[in-house]
């Protein structure tokens, strides 16, 4: 009997990874139902699917994660059989070697088969974060894709592919009741949404203009977030003269719109998202806080301070009294 993992034994160095590596023979039999997604730090961010299957874990590696919804298919590229050790894997592969990066379990569970030939597999998946039919069919080689049989997961919303940004108003005076708003420092920077999906950046300027290659230096951002799928409004500007891209709301989250939710629920949503990196940041905002924020923004020479009503929705492109642009 052909030795199933054999390739998989031949692209690694045991004295080098931790990845489990069986002796050789025969796979023991299991129940074929056995499921893990694995998230892949590796060269370009990834998922790997692996399907107990015969002793063995048959391997896809899915660039964009499994898609939510059945209106988009996602490619999946076939790869060597993994053993049914790695179901419980994580850990660091070493630079250099094979799939170098951090590895870690995204979700695991249990499967039942629909049907498995060798240009079609539908499987039903029963895991923590994923549930459903899903299909994977063969396109070319080892090119294969990967579709959602079910509708989307009750409450999941498809993302818009742009948005208009909301404005706010321009005064010489301060509001009546400064401490209803949340204070921002204005950038002067250029708007830019951040559309982030499977480990992607998609980066639109304020007329929907895709921008993405013009600020490639920005792409590991989405790398960050992992699986989260998030759309961000915030601006590009020089910080001690690099360019950095500064988020100050959150407009959709996980499938969910937030447009309609109240900016101090946007800001928790934002700020809960721990976006720090080293060309990228969360803006800060204090509410209520109106002199300290203004005087700090002249001290800065920043062009001004934008107050946003602590109870006010994102009005997609609208100039909204609900904010407030007050020039230094």
């Amino acid at each position: 009997m052909a030795d199933k993992l054999q390739r998989y034994r031949g692209k690694r160095d045991p004295r080098r990874t931790s990845e489990p590596m069986p002796a050789e023979g025969p796979p023991s039999s299991g129940s074929d139902d056995t499921f893990v997604i694995q998230e892949h730090h590796a060269r370009s961010l990834h998922w790997d699917l692996r399907l107990e299957r015969d002793g063995v874990l048959v391997s896809w590696a899915v660039p964009k994660g499994l898609p939510p919804d059945p209106d988009t298919n996602h490619l999946a590229v076939r790869t060597e059989d993994h053993p049914m050790e790695y179901a419980t894997f994580e850990g660091e592969i070493p630079a250099g070697e094979y799939g170098g990066g951090t590895m870690t379990i995204w979700d695991r569970g249990r499967y039942v088969t629909e049907k498995w030939s060798d240009r079609e597999v539908k499987v039903v998946l029963n895991g923590s974060r994923v549930s459903g039919r899903y299909v994977l069919f063969r396109t070319r080689d080892r090119n294969w894709m990967i579709h959602r049989m079910d509708p989307p997961v009750e409450g999941w919303e498809r993302p818009p592919d742009s948005l208009a940004p909301m404005t706010p108003v321009t005064r010489s005076r301060a509001p009546r009741d400064p401490r209803g708003y949340g204070w921002e420092f204005a950038w002067g920077g250029l708007r830019a949404f951040a559309h982030v999906r499977g480990g992607r950046l998609t980066l639109r300027s304020a007329t929907g203009d895709d921008i993405t290659r013009d600020h490639r230096w920005l792409r590991p951002m989405a790398e960050a977030f992992g699986s989260r799928s998030s759309i961000l409004d915030g601006e590009i500007a020089p910080l001690a003269g690099t360019p950095v891209y500064i988020a100050y709301d959150v407009l959709h989250d996980e499938g969910e719109s937030l447009l309609d939710a109240p900016y101090t629920a946007r800001r928790a949503t934002l700020e809960g998202m721990g976006i720090a990196g080293p060309r990228w940041q969360t803006a800060p905002a204090w509410p209520g806080e109106l002199a300290a924020v203004r005087q700090a923004a002249r001290a800065q020479e920043l062009p001004g301070v934008v107050g946003k009503r602590l109870d006010s929705p994102y009005r997609p492109g609208e100039e909204s009294p609900d904010w407030v642009y007050l020039p230094s």
